[in-house]
């Protein structure tokens, strides 16, 4: 599902709601998911599950035209884990 799938699936549940307001509830939604991780803090959704950061340690990398070893630096990135009932819903028979 791509962001507009997404934006047309709630003004779909929600009649109610402008289509600028939906789409202004799912960037703050967005925005402060993002903000958080930024912080270093974790996001924990009850029945989705928690975003959190894990960093990478540097290392040495390839260039992949020349061959050339290259040096990447350490990084943050962002880390999904998924809550028990997701995890049920996805492996259901």
């Amino acid at each position: 599902m791509i962001r507009s799938e997404l934006l047309a699936e709630l003004a779909k549940e929600n009649p109610g709601l402008r289509a600028e307001e939906i789409e202004k509830i799912v960037n703050v939604f967005f925005d402060e998911i993002a903000a958080r991780l930024a912080k270093g803090g974790r996001v924990e959704l009850r029945g989705f599950g928690s975003f959190s950061t894990r960093e990478r340690d540097a290392r040495k990398g390839r260039n992949p035209r020349t061959g050339d070893s290259v040096d990447v630096p350490g990084k943050h990135v962002p880390y999904f884990k998924p809550g028990k009932e997701m995890r049920a819903r996805l492996n259901t028979d």
